[in-house]
């Protein structure tokens, strides 16, 4: 897991207020990972279930995503991240999160989309952001994001809340953005001196992509879709923000 990730999970688990039961979905603590991936310390607590294909650290119980075997409407929260990737039949997957998700109940995913194939036990997919919208579709309110170059982003986020949804879910959401944005931000200050030295002084031998890449790797970009009454105002009261044949969009970088 990267720590983009992580943060991305935790800064969403505090500003929707994300309830138990929770139900991680690829929880395995991979060697080298056990520290950055062990997301049980954000949902403090909360009951907090780590699935996984096969046994071991981190895992509770043993899961096929793609065939869950648990009942509908079990998790109250659910957190699948950069694990979609290693399922062949990442669809089904998904409408198996959204089958057992509870009514009002939160959705976290995200993606790699430029990285490097890696096996766990298999690397499948990258997943753009038209993609996490179109799996997230048939829940009424979501925001799906991505890090990094518009046409050439590096991760890929989405959010997503099952009906009813909470009226303040687009008031969350817009607090969710500014603080994610306030982290990667920190983040991009707290690159060392020597390293920002090394990175400029390349930068005459790189393409005109990779410069770009490397200029907004920390930059993000979220749109919202969400039901019109759940938090309008809240919305509209972003520069940008409009409404549209009953629903409320808005990005924001």
């Amino acid at each position: 897991m990267r720590d983009n990730v992580r943060a991305f999970v935790q800064v969403a688990a505090e500003c929707f207020q994300a309830a138990g039961p929770v139900y991680e979905f690829g929880s395995y603590l991979v060697d080298g990972q056990q520290q950055i991936a062990n997301l049980r310390g954000i949902f403090a607590g909360r009951q907090f279930v780590g699935c996984d294909l096969r046994a071991g650290p981190g895992v509770d119980r043993v899961e096929d995503l793609a065939r869950l075997s648990l009942p509908d409407e079990t998790a109250r929260t659910i957190v699948c991240v950069d694990t979609l990737e290693h399922v062949f039949e990442a669809r089904r997957a998904v409408e198996e999160m959204l089958r057992v998700l509870a009514p009002g109940g939160l959705i976290l995913l995200a993606a790699p989309m430029d990285f490097r194939v890696h096996a766990y036990p298999s690397d499948y997919w990258r997943l753009t952001p038209s993609c996490v919208q179109r799996l997230l579709d048939p829940l009424p309110a979501t925001a799906v994001g991505w890090q990094g170059v518009e046409s050439h982003p590096h991760t890929v986020f989405g959010i997503g809340g099952k009906a009813p949804v909470d009226v303040r879910f687009i008031e969350s959401a817009n607090r969710f953005m500014a603080s994610f944005q306030s982290w990667l931000a920190n983040a991009e200050a707290g690159i060392g001196r020597i390293a920002k030295w090394k990175r400029s002084l390349l930068s005459s031998f790189r393409s005109k992509g990779e410069r770009r890449r490397l200029r907004d790797h920390f930059q993000a970009r979220f749109m919202l879709h969400a039901p019109s009454g759940a938090g309008k105002q809240a919305l509209l009261g972003l520069a940008g923000g409009w409404v549209t044949g009953g629903s409320v969009l808005d990005s924001i970088r």
